[in-house]
């Protein structure tokens, strides 16, 4: 519970050399009724106690869990700030090793320590990484230490991989031969190894979905129908295959292109160097279009998919046919038992015709039989009477 305590402040007596300020003579603003706004982390840290119904205990805690889980996820730069998972990669002796002049052959994400991120960085994530690294590396902070002779070199490297990644033309050209994914493009594996894979389907998606992955990152149509699942319906996959047979890429090959003679003035060399590059930069085009078309005719003859869905249409069009027969010989057993049964009414309409007519018969027979016998009657009657 909280306790008032009242003190007792008595001012302290005025300076006897003090004296009244003169008046200037100006006259007064005049009052003017300005809106203040809260803001800060202090008031928002208010209103979520307030909105949650959080004690001061409780949302210190839960600040904690956050900044734990923030930590966790990103890492912690410098300082104990974040870093937004730049992290601090391994440093390696042929990495401090580069010549700044031999710049087009270097990697530029693995100068600043992003090799993990590569082309998805971020504008800011590539800024904390060149800090780090010139934090690191800068001549004056390593002057005078003994066997620090290449910082002067390796910090011409960092300063051209920050000039290069955050020119967003010549951060796309690099993108494009980026040296981390070109040793990746002949790791496709073959026909023999997904026909011995101990599964092979599952080897396939395993193995071939990775691939496209890194190609997805070309296309100039986004978002990228990726390779799927086996259980994937005919519709999807057909519409895979006819992205990536399809596939408009933005790739080029600028950044390989050849600088002209340092020092030559000729228009001529110029001209040739840059008719030679136009032409280089179109062979590498079309060596990778083919190159992914290759791609897309190998996976389309190893999909398990294609096998599936022929077999899945074989059964309909056979229970299809199989209905249709079906349904036929329903037809004639019908037609059959129709037939049947007028055949049968037809007979019994005959039989009693016949029987009919068998009565009129013995009824005629009868009646002849009964005329008969009534002459021979009169006519024995006739000669008694006469004798």
């Amino acid at each position: 519970m909280a306790h008032i305590v009242e003190l007792s402040v008595v001012p302290p007596p005025l300076r006897s050399d003090w004296t009244p300020p003169q008046s200037t003579g100006k006259s007064i603003a005049p009052l003017v009724e300005r809106r203040l706004i809260p803001a800060g982390s202090a008031y928002l840290a208010h209103v979520k106690r307030a909105v949650h119904n959080l004690s001061f205990e409780e949302h210190d805690k839960h600040a904690e869990e956050e900044r734990k889980r923030l930590e966790a996820l990103y890492g912690n730069g410098t300082n104990g700030e974040d870093d937004l998972g730049v992290g601090d990669e391994e440093e390696t002796e042929d990495l401090l090793s580069l010549d700044p002049k031999e710049w087009k052959k270097q990697d530029h994400y693995a100068v600043l320590g992003l090799s993990h991120l590569r082309y998805r960085a971020t504008d800011e994530q590539i800024k904390i990484a060149h800090r780090k690294k010139v934090l690191k590396h800068h001549p004056d902070k390593k002057a005078g230490v003994a066997g620090e002779t290449n910082d002067d070199a390796f910090f011409k490297c960092i300063q051209k991989a920050m000039e290069v990644l955050t020119n967003s033309e010549r951060r796309r050209q690099f993108d494009s031969v980026d040296p981390h994914y070109e040793s990746l493009e002949d790791e496709v594996p073959t026909e023999k190894e997904v026909k011995s894979a101990k599964d092979p389907n599952s080897y396939f998606f395993k193995s071939f979905g990775p691939v496209f992955e890194r190609e997805a990152r070309f296309s100039k149509k986004q978002p990228v129908p990726l390779l799927g699942e086996y259980n994937d319906g005919k519709e999807q996959v057909e519409g895979f295959y006819d992205f990536w047979y399809n596939f408009d890429s933005w790739r080029s090959f600028e950044y390989l292109d050849k600088e002209v003679n340092e020092g030559s003035d000729s228009r001529d060399d110029k001209r040739y160097t840059e008719k030679k590059n136009k032409s280089e930069r179109a062979r590498r085009k079309k060596e990778d279009t083919a190159r992914v078309r290759q791609l897309v005719d190998l996976t389309l003859g190893l999909d398990p998919r294609i096998k599936r869905i022929k077999q899945e249409e074989k059964e309909a069009r056979e229970a299809k046919k199989k209905g249709k027969t079906g349904g036929a010989n329903g037809v004639s057993a019908k037609q059959k038992a129709e037939e049947e049964k007028k055949k049968a009414e037809e007979e019994a309409k005959k039989k009693e015709e016949e029987e009919k007519v068998a009565r009129a018969e013995a009824k005629k027979a009868k009646a002849a039989a009964a005329n008969a016998a009534k002459k021979a009657r009169r006519a024995a009657r006739a000669d008694g009477a006469d004798a």
